[in-house]
């Protein structure tokens, strides 16, 4: 019995090598992950509860309560350049990230789940990516044959779309 509780344990410690990200589908063609450090909650918000605000970028869609506070809430995909979202959507999957005080609203095509790697699997996205991208971008890491982006979600927050100032 014990033997088996080794082995067991050892199987545990490797799969759970390596650091969190949540996976998800920004569009058809493309797949990415999030540090879960950033990652606050992973949320599916109906349309109407997000209020749209005049004068804004395209990639904003408005403000929304979560928690009983009030977020932005951004089209990821539109931001990043790649194909946005279907206008016709009846609810929003959305990634709620932090960075230090900043809480931000991401709507992406899906959520996939979680997943896990090692920092060293990331490699540059320089060339493998469209160079609009690579300001957003930590690198790249190959998973189960699928070019998964690592975003960094302080460059999404800081970038220069979202500020007003």
């Amino acid at each position: 019995m014990t033997s088996s509780k080794i082995t067991l344990s050892s199987k545990q410690t490797y799969n759970n090598s390596g650091d969190g990200y949540l996976k998800f589908q920004l569009n058809q063609q493309t797949a990415a992950v999030l540090s879960m450090k950033y990652t606050q909650e992973a949320i599916i918000v109906p349309v109407e509860s997000v209020t749209s605000m005049p004068n804004m970028p395209a990639c904003i869609l408005g403000l929304m309560n979560w928690r009983s506070r009030i977020i932005w809430v951004i089209d990821l995909p539109r931001m990043l350049n790649l194909q946005s979202l279907d206008n016709r959507l009846r609810q929003y999957n959305a990634i709620v990230i932090r960075v230090e005080s900043l809480l931000l609203g991401l709507v992406v095509q899906e959520i996939k789940g979680t997943t896990k790697f090692l920092s060293d699997d990331v490699h540059s996205p320089v060339g493998q990516v469209a160079s609009s991208l690579v300001p957003y971008l930590r690198g790249c890491v190959v998973q189960q044959k699928e070019i998964l982006l690592v975003l960094d979600a302080q460059a999404i927050v800081q970038s220069f779309i979202l500020r007003s100032d």
